[in-house]
This record gives structure tokens, C-alpha cells and sequence, in this order.
């Protein structure tokens, strides 16, 4: 039993036998609660907190960071309402389902019938959708460590989460992880297996948290890694084990299985098992080394501690203060597994990141609350104004490290690419754009899902290929003259061209002899990422 601090304040440092005191009910020494309104007095406040950031997060995400948010969602979805977009070559491969893209799919009907399909409409709906579904993430992450650690932890649990850069930096993006982290910590939440053993098991409750499984592995066929995890926590300490697996999880994964197959079967117009394709290409043949493999080790000392950035000490800190080592566990078999991958990226990792912005949140809770490593809560004495200060010195340096590098990474590196595509489709409703062609490395802007009209667009192809033979994005890279005297032998002039700074120079001559003039320039980037430092991407155009 947890011991009720005194009254009374003594001079003298004592020490009291119990678990630290992470309820609440001290919740007022910051001065963050007002006896009047309580933000965390309820799910709704809660939600409306998570959403209103949200929403905000989304309008400030204005930079370039995975092909796949565009390429893999919203060119898809694209295509399917309007009729005209691009397909990478996955969906020819049957490795994609369309489970995910219809979620787009309603959002730009309803823009369609209303007229909502403006320039500036098409790039913003999209992520303020996200807003929601990450909101909703938010909040059952609250629940989720309320339930396990407290309401104190899980305040300080909202706060680590929405005050972390690569969260506020990813999680309102439309990348399928985005959506699988949302639906993992909703499972999460109604799983028994992180509930206090003394609260009885719902089996409601259980075949909710399996559903949502089912989905989140549909819509990303390696989230099974992470349930694999949670199945097999729960199978060792559920009483009737054939019941588990026999009466809840195959039934609940065959209905959701069953469904995303007749979905994707009427999409594709042939019978195809997405998980199955999905599952030769990138791990039975390691199709997705072709796009750049990273060591061993790189999620353990670059990938995640980049993403947790300076939350890093404290989620250490609480992982060892908190003993909670089923979840810890989660986090270790997700990170271990991808690290066996050769492929690897921030992004696959993401519906952990959470669980360890939740342990940040414990190590902030329990500085807060005054307990010591060995787990003994100090009663209150004249150091309270110490400890106090050293949460301040917490919070200020968390927020001087994270928000900095949150807005940078959202507002500036690499928002050319973004920037390049609004302003073609506002010089297209103008009549002044009639076929772009694209000489950057393939999948480097948004496409028709940004520029919203159907017109000749070309890009350079970078399909795998089993004849060893380079795509046309790296013979690009490596030899952008050689490439563009070969294209211009067979090609329809376009109207305009886009490319990079860094291989702009080496085209300069043969732009100018086509009789191709800048028309616009837009900062990309102050520093290289995988390729030659891309400063600016150009808009030249054919002159009249």
C-alpha cells in the first residue's frame, strides 16, 4: 500500500517505504493545474488538447521527407477519384494494398463534390486528416499509460509525446507507419497483457485490441513483428489458451484478412494475397536492399536514439526506475527484429518511438514527484524548490533542444521539393504549364496528387531490376549529360523542367541551347543527405 504524504513539512530528509507517488494527486507543485479547469480531466479535454496540436503540427509540416507519403497514399487515391495518376512499380508487383489509400479516397470525394480541389486545398487536406487519426494516437497513448503507470505519468507521458521533434515532424504525414502507430497504441491499449494483474481480463476488450491488430497488419504486413510479440506475451499468461487462439485471434485475423483480399481483389482485378507478395519481396528475396542497406547496429546507435533525440537519458532512466519490462521487451524485440533487415529507416520503427516517449514521461513524473533510485518517495522537506527547479531545468532543456530541430525539419530542410509542385499548379490554372519533365532522382516531388491536373508528366524510372542493369534515375545521377543527349533523341519537348541545383550546373549549356530559361528557383536544403547537397530545386521553362 502507497503511504499518504503528511502534512506537515519536516527539515530533515526522510525516506518512505512504497511506490512513488504517480497518481496525481501532487499534480499541482508546477503550477500546471487550475483548480477551475483541468485539461486532464477527462478523455474529451484530452483529445481536444491532442487534436488542436495536431491540426497546428499538420499546417507547419511543410517539408519533403519519404516518397511513400505521396507515391504509396495519396497518388493512389488520387487516381482512383479523379482518374489520372501515377503507380510505382509495387503495385504492379501486387505488394501494396489498397486498404490504406482508401482512406484518401473518401477525403478527395468529399473535396471533389464541394470544390474544395484548389492548389492549396490539395496539399493541406491530406495531412489535417492525419491530424485526426495522430490525435487519436495521442490520446490512447494518455490512456494507455494512465492505465499502466498513472495520470501523472501520463501527462508527462503528452507532453514527452508532443513535444518530440521526430514525432511532431512525422506523425501528421500520410506514410502507412503513421497510421499503423495510431492503431498499435489503440491495441495496445485494450490488450490485458499491460494491464495491472489484479484488473480482471475482458475478452471484449482482448477481440477489440486483436481487430485492430489485423488492421494495422494490413495496412503494413510487418507490423506482425510487433504483434507476434504481444500474441505471444498474451498465449503465456492467458488461462484457456485454445480459446485465445482459436476463438479470437483466427477468426478476427481471417474476417479482417478476408475483407483487405476482396478489397484488394476488386481493385487489382485479379485474385492476389498482398501480405504473401509483400512478404516474398522484402523478406524472402531482401527486394528492399535494393534502395540502400544500413548495418546492423545502425537503429541501436543512430536510427532511434536520432528519433528520441534529447529524450534519450530520461527514457533510460525510466525504463530502469519503472521495472515495466514486458513493455520495454516490445521495444527491444521491434528493434532487434528490423535490425536483422538490411533495409532499414527512421519510419519503420515509429510505433515504438511512443513507448519510449512513454518512459520519459515515468523519469519526468518520478523527478517531479521526488523518488529516489531506490524507489523510495522522499517525504516533503525544504528541497522541494530544488527538485522543482531541476523539473523546470528538464522541461526548458527538452524544449530548447526539441522544438528547434521540430520546426527546422518541418519548415525548412527540404521543402523544395513541396514548394516546387504548388507552384506548377498554380502556373498550370494560368494555362502556362503543358508537360513537366522531371531530372531529379525518381520519386523526388509529389506528383498528381500536388499538381492536381492532368497533363504530361515524366519522371525517371527507379524500378528494381534482376537484369543488373542501372535504372534511369542513377544513370541520371552519374552521368546527366550522357543521359540527356540519349532522352532528347526520343522525346516531346516539355513546357517546363525540373531539377537540382547540383545537377543544373552540369545542364546548364544544353538548357540554354534548347532555349529553356529559369523561371523560378526555391531553397531545398542547407546540408546533403544521401546523395550531393541538393541547396535549391529549379523550374526552367521553354521560351515563347
Amino acid at each position: 500500500m502507497m503511504r499518504r504524504r503528511p502534512n506537515s513539512v519536516i527539515a530533515n530528509t526522510e525516506y518512505v517505504e512504497g511506490d512513488p507517488d504517480l497518481s496525481g494527486d501532487n499534480e499541482g507543485r508546477l503550477g500546471l493545474k487550475s483548480s477551475r479547469f483541468d485539461l486532464f480531466s477527462s478523455s474529451r479535454r484530452v483529445f481536444a488538447l491532442c487534436l488542436m496540436f495536431r491540426m497546428v503540427n499538420s499546417l507547419l509540416v511543410q517539408t519533403y521527407f519519404n516518397p511513400d507519403e505521396h507515391w504509396q497514399a495519396l497518388e493512389v487515391a488520387h487516381r482512383i477519384v479523379f482518374g489520372y495518376g501515377q503507380l510505382t512499380w509495387e503495385w504492379s508487383k501486387g505488394i501494396r494494398s489498397y486498404l490504406h489509400p482508401m482512406v484518401f479516397v473518401l477525403m478527395y470525394k468529399f473535396m471533389a463534390f464541394f470544390h474544395l480541389d484548389t492548389p492549396y486545398f490539395m496539399l493541406k487536406a491530406p495531412r489535417l486528416l492525419q491530424s485526426i487519426f495522430s490525435s487519436i494516437g495521442d490520446l490512447y497513448l494518455y490512456k494507455l499509460s494512465h492505465r499502466v503507470f498513472g495520470k501523472r505519468v501520463a501527462q508527462w507521458t503528452i507532453f514527452a509525446q508532443l513535444t518530440n521533434w521526430f514525432m511532431f515532424f512525422c506523425f501528421t504525414r500520410t506514410l502507412s507507419n503513421c497510421l499503423e502507430t495510431v492503431l498499435t497504441l489503440m491495441g495496445l491499449y485494450y490488450f490485458p497483457s499491460f494491464r495491472e494483474s489484479s484488473k480482471p481480463s475482458c475478452v471484449t476488450s482482448r477481440t477489440l485490441g486483436l481487430a485492430l491488430a489485423a488492421l494495422a497488419c494490413a495496412i503494413r504486413p510487418t507490423s506482425a513483428i510487433t504483434w507476434l510479440y504481444i500474441g505471444l506475451l498474451e498465449l503465456l499468461e492467458t488461462h484457456d489458451r485454445m480459446a485465445f487462439v482459436f476463438l479470437e485471434v483466427a477468426p478476427t485475423g481471417f474476417v479482417v484478412l478476408a475483407l483487405t483480399h476482396l478489397l484488394d481483389w476488386w481493385m487489382y482485378g485479379y485474385q492476389t494475397l498482398v501480405p504473401l507478395n509483400f512478404l516474398k519481396f522484402n523478406f524472402l528475396s531482401s527486394g528492399g536492399d535494393y534502395y540502400g542497406t544500413h548495418k546492423w547496429h545502425w537503429y541501436l546507435t543512430q536510427g532511434f536514439p536520432v528519433m528520441l533525440f534529447t529524450f534519450l537519458p530520461f527514457c533510460i532512466v525510466g525504463i530502469f526506475q519503472s521495472k515495466r519490462w514486458k513493455l520495454f521487451g516490445l521495444m527491444a524485440w521491434v528493434i532487434g527484429l528490423y535490425s536483422l533487415l538490411g533495409h532499414k529507416e527512421f519510419r519503420f520503427v515509429l510505433p515504438v518511438l511512443p513507448i519510449a516517449l512513454m518512459f520519459s514521461g515515468y523519469s519526468l513524473a518520478t523527478l517531479e514527484a521526488g523518488v529516489g533510485s531506490n524507489n523510495k518517495r522522499k517525504i516533503p522537506s525544504k528541497n522541494d524548490n530544488n527538485r522543482t527547479s531541476k523539473v523546470w531545468l528538464a522541461i526548458l532543456f527538452l524544449l530548447s533542444t526539441n522544438l528547434p530541430m521540430a520546426l527546422y525539419m518541418s519548415l525548412v530542410h527540404q521543402r523544395g521539393s513541396e514548394d516546387v509542385m504548388y507552384f506548377l499548379s498554380k502556373e498550370e490554372r494560368d494555362d502556362k504549364v503543358r508537360s513537366v519533365l522531371f531530372l531529379t532522382p525518381c520519386h523526388a516531388t509529389p506528383y498528381y496528387s500536388a499538381l492536381h491536373r492532368n497533363l504530361p508528366m515524366r519522371f525517371l524510372d527507379c524500378s528494381p531490376s534482376d537484369t543488373g542493369i542501372l535504372d534511369e534515375s542513377d544513370r541520371f545521377m552519374l552521368d546527366p549529360t550522357g543521359f540527356i543527349s540519349d532522352l532528347v533523341k526520343d522525346w516531346s519537348i516539355p513546357s517546363h523542367i525540373v531539377l537540382f541545383d547540383s545537377q543544373e550546373r552540369q545542364l546548364k549549356e544544353f538548357l540554354n541551347q534548347h532555349s529553356f530559361v529559369e523561371v523560378k528557383r526555391f531553397f531545398h536544403a542547407h546540408f546533403k543527405v544521401d546523395r550531393d547537397l541538393q541547396a535549391s530545386i529549379v523550374v526552367y521553362a521553354l521560351a515563347l
